[in-house]
């Protein structure tokens, strides 16, 4: 059997990932205000969750992004693929300076994750409810071949809503694929709305144990739980795991937080001035 080697679980420096957190913030914003680009609420409320994953939890080696006994992190909701690019440049899977390319026609930074084109990027996501089927798939294939990689699905409340999703959730059981875990950023909205107005999702915990996960509501913004949580998986419950993280839409920055309005704008200068103020940055 190949086995990864992992690194011995051990307690999260919460000081440093939070310090990292507001960092990894400052620079979705920085995209964000070049490109004048959308979903910028959504990559702020699912930054913890990428510290917690890249800066503590997963088996991953930047030099070797293929190595086929790495962890797995799928951002199932691709739209907030600013934080995942710069989740990824800052763990210098590619040169920290092409961020400044995001959104820019000819450049490899869509503003949704695109396929085979940048080291670290699992699957194209964007078209919401794919991440998790492909995620079991390659749990699954991880298993038929002996290996014993985890593979984190990062969800958002409103894919919920998906079909496919239930889907895999119940294959996913039925397999008792223990080393998957999905995340899901229930920030409470979704594009125009609440998102339990849209569909109702809750109790989503609930829902998701329902299906044969072993679940668990979590502070989203507790880097330090969600890093705890993250590194035990599997956590011998024989079971995937889904921890429903809940989060603050915007989160990090006053004005910006459960303001639907930032789905869609971009900060202004000024904003970025005000919002760097707010994270502690310079």
């Amino acid at each position: 059997m190949n086995v990864a080697v992992r690194s011995t679980a051990s307690s999260p420096d919460t000081a440093a990932l939070k310090a990292q957190a507001a960092r990894l913030r400052g620079k979705i914003i920085e995209m964000s205000h070049k490109a004048q680009a959308a979903h910028l609420a959504s990559s702020l409320s699912c930054a913890d969750v990428l510290t917690a994953a890249y800066w503590h939890v997963l088996n991953i080696d930047p030099a070797k992004p293929s190595d086929p006994l790495r962890d797995r992190f799928i951002l199932s909701k691709g739209h907030a693929a600013a934080a995942l690019f710069a989740t990824l440049a800052m763990k210098g899977y590619f040169p920290i300076e092409e961020l400044d390319t995001y959104c820019q026609d000819g450049g490899r930074l869509a503003e949704h994750p695109p396929a085979n084109l940048l080291p670290g990027v699992e699957a194209a996501t964007g078209s919401l409810g794919h991440g998790l089927p492909l995620g079991c798939g390659m749990a699954l294939a991880g298993r038929i071949k002996g290996e014993s990689y985890r593979v984190f699905a990062l969800l958002s409340d409103g894919e919920n809503n998906e079909g496919s999703v239930w889907e895999a959730a119940m294959f996913a059981a039925a397999q008792k694929l223990e080393n998957v875990c999905v995340v899901v950023d229930y920030n409470k909205w979704q594009a125009t709305a609440r998102s339990n107005e849209t569909l109702m999702l809750a109790p989503l915990r609930d829902k998701w144990a329902a299906f044969g996960w072993d679940a668990h509501e979590i502070d989203g913004h507790d880097v330090g739980a969600l890093a705890q949580a993250m590194q035990n998986i599997p956590n011998g419950s024989g079971k995937p795991v889904a921890l429903i993280a809940h989060t603050v839409k915007g989160k990090g920055v006053s004005f910006m937080e459960d303001d639907n309005n930032w789905h869609y704008r971009a900060p202004t200068a000024d904003e970025v001035v005000k919002a760097f103020k707010e994270l502690g940055l310079s």
